[in-house]
């Protein structure tokens, strides 16, 4: 897998050049990881709803050819999309999904001590408000199943052909002020926060540093 570190870019240019990367590549081309930062953007998914959008402001809105809800970019996160062949590395799109949340919980430990958990049927990567550091088990039988949790990292992906594009989002030192303008993810009144919030000092390039290695140790093609 070749990795490439863009820098801050546009997310309307970023997500043009996927497209087409993906429309391009043939059985022989190399798999990719694209690393970058976004200036600021909301962006719907597919099934994106304009009535989560509540006071974009200033800040753009594009629509997308991905999965999920609106979400936000904005410097301080690091974004990962991975460009592969999902038959080459022999995984379905479940399981793809599976590794990509994964590698968020592990590099969240790794990089900083927080203990990352996922909630059943909402996509993306969780932490205790209260207690990040624990490994205590999630309770979510009760009709708010992200009560005392924040979100740390969204999840949003495209497989055309059982070629991927679009990936991971993980908060590390932000604004955090332009998600409380939307319904993350589709939820109203999700809490947002990043490693920064959680008393976390950690730098951009650590953080996507140890995200790259963990993707790529998770999606390298079957031998």
């Amino acid at each position: 897998m070749r990795m490439l570190k863009l820098g801050r870019r546009p997310y309307a240019e970023t997500e043009a050049a996927m497209r087409t990367f993906t429309a391009a590549r043939g059985a022989e081309t190399e798999d990719e990881l694209w690393l970058v930062e976004h200036d600021p953007v909301f962006t719907q998914g597919l099934a994106g709803r304009d009535d989560h959008v509540l006071a974009a402001g200033g800040i753009p809105v594009v629509r997308t050819d991905r999965g999920g809800q609106v979400t936000y970019h904005g410097p301080g996160q690091v974004v990962a999309y991975p460009l592969l062949d999902l038959r080459r590395i022999g995984i379905y799109v479940k399981e793809y999904v599976f590794r990509l949340e994964e590698a968020v919980i592990e590099t969240l430990w790794a990089g900083a001590g927080v203990v990352g958990h996922r909630v059943r049927g909402a996509p993306g990567i969780y932490v205790r408000l209260a207690d990040p550091h624990s490994h205590a088990q999630l309770h979510t039988e009760s009709l708010d199943p992200f009560r005392g949790l924040g979100k740390i990292a969204a999840l949003g992906i495209k497989v055309s052909q059982h070629r991927s594009y679009h990936g991971v989002a993980l908060n590390v030192a932000m604004d955090l002020e332009p998600f409380d303008r939307i319904n993350p993810c589709g939820y109203a009144g999700l809490r947002t926060v990043d490693l920064r919030a959680l008393g976390v000092a950690a730098s951009w390039d650590d953080m996507a540093v140890l995200l790259a290695e963990q993707l790529a140790r998770r999606l390298q093609p079957q031998p």
